[in-house]
């Protein structure tokens, strides 16, 4: 019983983690490569507030404004750069990170952070509140996709010029979109952290990063469903297959290659195809 809780738990902090990263690639069309970086933020503030005495609950809310700071002041870079140059400024964004963290003796270096306070959920309640949590974020994107401002981030995704001409205030909706983005990953990174008792800065390299975007990828980019279902099931696969594990990177790229030449929509796009009338919105196929 103890396996399925942590599997659970595992698959509601991924998806957590892949919601995230669909509100900014996937409503407002900005790819970053180094979304790992910030749940690395979240993961690692978690931990030394824990080790400091701080409950399990106060250090969520750090955790996410933590991440969210760092993601405004990566976002700001989202405001001169596009397309390729932020997915390269966002993967300079990751290493860096991953380096400085392993030259920090504080935070652990090269072995990273252990014996992280137990969060006093037990393990029941603990994958009920990660569950709560996630159906939280999942509520939040569907809302976020639905409004005015989801529009607005769908806009900004399909033609910027456009939406500059039309008077929309284009740089202060991608840096929310980034904000708020990064800052749910900073809360995954602490239900990381708390699920795990251990981490170290190679949990949230390059990766990490690219696994996160392939679940996004392989789900329907915009798709909240898509996303959903592609990061419960990719989060998964390693534990059942052991050969994925030690592939990580090059099966989770294979996926990457073959949905975008494919199924650009992913999973959402393939229900689209073979189930019009049950169609999951994503902005993968024209």
């Amino acid at each position: 019983m103890n396996y399925e809780i942590s599997m659970i738990t595992t698959m509601a902090i991924a998806v957590m983690f892949a919601l995230s990263l669909n509100l900014i690639t996937g409503f407002c069309g900005q790819i970053s490569l180094g979304h790992a970086t910030f749940q690395g933020i979240g993961a690692y503030a978690a931990a030394m507030l824990g080790k400091a005495g701080w409950p399990f609950l106060a250090t969520l809310p750090v955790s996410m404004v933590l991440a969210g700071l760092l993601g405004v002041i990566v976002g700001l870079a989202s405001l001169r750069v596009r397309a390729d140059f932020l997915a390269i400024t966002t993967m300079g964004v990751g290493f860096l990170f991953v380096g400085i963290v392993r030259q920090q003796e504080f935070l652990g270096g090269e072995l990273g952070i252990s014996s992280i306070p137990d969060h006093g959920l037990g393990r029941v309640g603990f994958m009920a509140l990660a569950l709560l949590v996630c159906a939280g974020v999942a509520a939040l994107s569907v809302y976020i996709q639905r409004s005015w401002m989801g529009r607005v981030f769908n806009g900004i995704a399909e033609d910027e010029d456009t939406m500059r001409v039309l008077g929309i205030d284009v740089p202060r909706y991608k840096l929310a979109a980034f904000a708020m983005g990064t800052a749910l990953a900073g809360l995954s990174g602490a239900f990381y952290t708390y699920h795990l008792t251990f981490i170290g800065a190679e949990s949230f390299g390059f990766v990490e990063s690219i696994t996160v975007l392939s679940m996004v990828v392989f789900g329907g980019i915009g798709s909240v469903p898509g996303v959903i279902l592609a990061a419960a099931l990719l989060s998964v696969l390693p534990a059942w297959f052991q050969v994925i594990g030690d592939y990580k990177l090059l099966v989770y790229g294979g996926l990457l290659f073959l949905m975008m030449r494919f199924s650009p929509g992913g999973m959402a796009g393939l229900a689209a195809r073979f189930f019009p009338t049950t169609s999951l919105p994503n902005r993968g196929e024209k």
